[in-house]
């Protein structure tokens, strides 16, 4: 069986940054509790990791003592949370993506603007949250045909409408909401720079292009990685099934036989080693580049 590995992959810059800031976070207080607000980024491994070299993880600011540090995520957090950060004299370490918080600049420069604004992502997400948080008066977030709709119904007056994105999603996502927003007479437009990170890009770009020599692809990446779950959409949408594993152990839950050209990559917020087990697991060095 041949396996290619697509370049690039792993992780992103934004990851790395965070992990830095994490590590030297835990560094430079010794035996002091380092809080996370929320998981740093979606993979377990990496949290894991951190949780056994002394972080804490929670999902409400009240669990944290006074006057604790607090790491925020690689996701980003709404003004909201910063605000009551604030109050409980929490000592902040932001560790947002640049690429997110570029984001965060745009909803606010928008709706200062009184313009409605379509943020397209997954409900629920942490960067959505944040985002959204922002001016939740002007926002709406766009996943679905009738969120368009629903933007529509909120704002009646309406013509032209700000559309913003989660830095993770898929250009055709992105492209379907806008096909969705038009339907319904508005008339979206996308700021100067696009939404989507340039690493999440890349390695679309890079799925794509190995779904074209593979019969299979196999994407290393938690199941709560927002990112890792469009580089199997990719895939898919590109002609190549795709399955996401966790961890190189799963490996025996799916069978490979008939399987003459497999093509492997890993989410941006995997670590590396992790892909290296899987190449070792199936026999293979690791990538040239790593």
């Amino acid at each position: 069986m041949q396996i290619l590995v697509a370049t690039p992959h792993g992780m992103c810059s934004g990851v790395a940054r965070a992990l830095r800031i994490a590590a030297k976070a835990l560094e430079d207080a010794p035996g002091e509790t380092l809080w996370c607000y929320h998981k740093l980024v979606h993979n377990e491994h990496v949290v894991n990791d951190l949780r056994a070299r002394g972080a804490r993880f929670v999902d409400d600011l009240a669990e944290i003592p006074e006057g604790a540090r607090v790491l925020f995520s690689a996701h980003g957090v709404s003004p909201a949370v910063r605000a009551q950060a604030a109050a409980r004299n929490l000592r902040v370490i932001d560790a947002t993506c640049p690429f997110v918080a570029k984001v965060h600049a745009e909803a606010r420069a928008y709706a200062a603007r009184g313009l409605p604004i379509a943020l397209v992502g997954h409900k629920g997400h942490d960067e959505i949250l944040g985002v959204l948080g922002e001016a939740p008066d002007r926002i709406r977030v766009v996943e679905t045909p009738q969120d368009a709709q629903t933007l529509r119904d909120d704002f009646p007056e309406a013509r032209e409408v700000a559309l913003l994105s989660q830095t993770t999603v898929s250009q055709a996502m992105v492209e379907a909401r806008l096909a969705d927003l038009r339907a319904v007479g508005l008339e979206p437009f996308l700021p100067d720079r696009r939404d989507i990170c340039t690493a999440t890009q890349e390695r679309q770009d890079a799925v794509r292009d190995l779904a074209a020599q593979a019969d299979r692809i196999l994407v290393l990446g938690s199941v709560t990685s927002s990112n890792s779950k469009r580089l199997v959409e990719v895939a898919e949408n590109a002609g190549c099934p795709a399955t996401l594993i966790a961890h190189p152990d799963d490996l025996d839950a799916h069978d490979l036989s008939g399987v003459r050209t497999l093509g492997l990559t890993s989410g941006a917020s995997t670590p590396e080693p992790l892909l290296h087990a899987l190449l070792a697991r199936l026999g293979a060095p690791p990538p040239p580049s790593a």
